[in-house]
């Protein structure tokens, strides 16, 4: 399958990722289908989008045709069935547990085409884990964008031993037609090239913390300071939700059992609290004052 043959895309999940990777699509001239089982996270999907479409127009970033052509090639739905049964692409965006992709990964085995690419915009967890739910292991891969998706420009393309070239190089392709650098990696590994260094700091700064070398706002301002990063460590899980995070540790230290990947005390205690950042206007800081971030 060449990327010519690519034409329609389905997006499930539509979170914080999901939405903008629809987004992405429609605006790369696919046919686009957003799929959520909350009807509620649907509409909330479509007025951000709307928002965040009229900002790029007022700043020159795209023209109000463009901004409309990209809209008329996205739906919103809530039946899985009916928005992948004729999907080239499906491009999984749910929450981070093994077992809900393995459960969606067979579900749309069985209702999309045979020919149709089934990809995960995981963060860590591997294709190959997810892959053998299906009949086509040589068509499933790693898809993985970065937070916030309509910003960032780099994508991990993950092949496992099962996926096959013409695979990596059409989810490639659409890479590219969307806008956005691909990364193929040939080899999997556990969270990838990206979160492994991030979580390497990540991990070093809770353990200072944790430890009373330095408060979190301070490690925050060394590592923007000093070390000249946009923004620190404890600022970014508030940013892309200290729960996605969380849910990302568990998953590695199920893989692995080091008990360097078990999610730290503090970031434990923020998810059963429910501050997990920006979204809820509580994480390590307080948004109330400015509002909750979408």
């Amino acid at each position: 399958m060449f990327v010519q043959n690519i034409r329609n895309i389905c997006v499930v999940g539509a979170g914080q990722m999901g939405h903008q990777i629809g987004m992405l699509c429609a605006l790369g001239g696919y046919e686009t289908v957003i799929v959520d089982v909350n009807e509620d996270a649907l509409k909330k999907a479509d007025t951000l989008l709307q928002s965040i479409m009229e900002k790029w127009v007022t700043k020159g970033k795209i023209s109000e045709d463009a901004k409309d052509a990209a809209f008329s090639r996205l739906q919103f739905k809530t039946d899985l069935e009916d928005a992948a049964t004729n999907a080239d692409l499906v491009i999984e965006a749910v929450v981070e547990k093994l077992d809900v992709k393995r459960e969606l990964f067979a579900k749309l085995d069985k209702i999309t085409p045979s020919h149709a690419i089934l990809v995960s915009n995981s963060s860590t967890i591997v294709n190959s884990l997810i892959a053998d739910v299906t009949n086509r292991a040589d068509k499933v891969c790693n898809m993985h964008f970065f937070y916030p998706p309509l910003v960032m420009d780099c994508v991990e393309v993950v092949m496992s031993d099962k996926t096959s070239d013409e695979t990596a190089q059409t989810t490639m392709n659409v890479c590219k037609q969307i806008g956005r650098t691909g990364v193929l990696l040939r080899k999997e590994i556990s969270g990838f090239i990206a979160n492994r260094i991030l979580g390497a700091l990540q991990r070093e700064a809770v353990h200072l913390y944790e430890s009373g070398i330095a408060d979190y706002k301070d490690i925050d301002v060394i590592c923007r300071k000093a070390l000249n990063h946009p923004i620190g460590p404890f600022e970014l899980m508030d940013l892309s939700g200290i729960d996605v995070g969380y849910f990302v540790m568990q998953q590695r230290y199920a893989e692995t059992g080091d008990p360097q990947d078990k999610p730290a005390a503090c970031i434990e205690e923020k998810v059963k609290a429910g501050h997990l950042g920006r979204k809820t206007g509580k994480g390590f800081y307080d948004y109330a004052k400015e509002g909750v971030k979408n």
